[in-house]
């Protein structure tokens, strides 16, 4: 008979790696937390076709200017975007793929009803 760890490990084995530390943890958390409000999923997806203005993402996503340069300042804030002034604007782009990845996932997931 197994004992309690041992039947643990076989239904949920413990992932190959380092074991994650809590301030690890707390911050994926707070990334996922960045990535929670539908906007600024409908952002990261714009972003991941191509760098853009904030005019740029105005009037792809039918949102008004001061919502969009408020959820880039969040996105900014969770090292998600980064923007580069060009002349009078300021370009955003993906800081990597990594969270586009899970955003792409995460709608997929839903769209297939799950």
């Amino acid at each position: 008979m197994l004992d309690a760890q041992e039947h643990v490990g076989q239904i949920c084995p413990m992932p190959p790696g380092p074991v994650r530390t809590s301030r690890t943890l707390a911050g994926a958390g707070d990334l996922l937390r960045a990535l929670a409000a539908p906007v600024r999923i409908a952002i990261v997806l714009q972003l991941r076709e191509a760098s853009c203005c904030v005019h740029d993402l105005v009037d792809a996503l039918d949102v008004p200017q001061p919502l969009i340069s408020q959820h880039l300042r969040v996105l900014k804030g969770a090292g998600v975007v980064r923007g580069e002034r060009r002349g009078r604007e300021v370009v955003y782009s993906l800081v990597d793929d990594h969270l586009a990845h899970i955003v792409v996932d995460a709608v997929t997931h839903v769209e297939e009803g799950g």
